[in-house]
């Protein structure tokens, strides 16, 4: 898993103008002995490198699939890679992205439980329904965040990315888009290729006019701000509703529309079901999220007024 990440990392910042699929892997033999340090590359030799790739494909399956379930049985190996990751200056970007992603993990393994528990007796636990009822997940999430201190790096940044959607017309409650990203951390990245505090794939960010090279300008954090703001504003232009914004934000503008012509619908609870797990859970996580940390529910947030 680690080779891949890195090797991801890598292919990806070589071919930034294609749009990624989420579903190609990269051999990493020749690239890790010419790039990567002999350390890491020590440390690599040394893991059971078949078992890690398996293991990223399961996460990247679970995440794109229905099934929240299958997120609950990649807890244990996934909480042990991430120091693995955060041990290198070259994979730390993916520990934070990672550990910031095991909330899902936690979340999933919950939202089995009380499924189970809730179920009519007599029922097989292999007959639990894929996708909780959104009503279950909106209350396991607030039970998740409700003794959960302000990430570390919020205190830095969010007074700024505050002012910075206020600018651009997006409620400043939206920042905390950014906790569920990255914790704030705007040296995450992912294994498909966003990064930032906002996690911007590389074809969002150029569509929206930030560089890629010579510097990543998703790597600062006003910048990344700036973009994830006029971005969000676009969706919500478009679906006039926050949940579907934010859905779209995470899985793609084209899924969710096709989702809501398909089901002659305008809701994000009328398709959750249909959606991949990730967005099914990141939109209740989202609206958990800003009622913690602003006391402000999701559909009530109107579009800020600059002064």
């Amino acid at each position: 898993m680690l080779t891949l990440l890195v090797c991801a990392r890598t292919a990806l910042a070589q071919n930034n103008t294609a749009a990624s699929d989420g579903n190609a892997f990269i051999s990493p033999g020749q690239w890790l002995q010419e790039n990567i340090d002999p350390d890491v590359l020590k440390l690599l030799q040394q893991l059971d490198q078949e078992k890690l790739d398996k293991l990223l494909i399961e996460l990247r399956d679970a995440m794109a699939g229905t099934n929240i379930y299958k997120l609950s049985t990649l807890h244990d190996s996934a909480v042990q890679l991430v120091p693995v990751l955060a041990k290198f200056e070259e994979t730390a970007p993916y520990a934070v992205w990672l550990q910031s992603r095991l909330d899902y993990l936690e979340a999933a393994g919950r939202l089995e439980l009380a499924m189970k528990e809730e179920r009519p007796p007599g029922t097989s636990a292999s007959l639990l329904p894929a996708a909780p009822p959104l009503k279950l997940q909106r209350r396991i999430w607030t039970e998740e965040l409700r003794q959960r201190p302000w990430p570390k790096l919020a205190q830095t940044f969010a007074p700024g990315l505050k002012r910075i959607f206020i600018a651009e017309k997006v409620p400043p409650e939206l920042i905390w888009l950014a906790e569920v990203e990255s914790s704030f951390d705007p040296r995450a990245r992912s294994p498909a290729g966003a990064a930032g505090l906002f996690q911007l794939t590389p074809q969002t960010a150029k569509a929206l006019d930030l560089s890629l090279w010579p510097w990543d300008e998703r790597l600062q954090p006003e910048k990344c701000a700036t973009a994830a703001a006029r971005y969000l504003r676009q969706l919500h232009k478009h679906f006039g509703d926050w949940q579907l914004a934010l859905a779209a934000y995470n899985c793609g503008e084209g899924r969710i529309d096709k989702l809501l012509k398909q089901s002659k619908v305008r809701s994000f609870d009328a398709i959750a079901r249909r959606l991949p797990v990730e967005t099914q859970m990141y939109v209740p996580k989202i609206e958990a999220t800003i009622e913690k940390r602003e006391g402000r529910f999701l559909k009530d947030l109107k579009p800020a007024k600059s002064s």
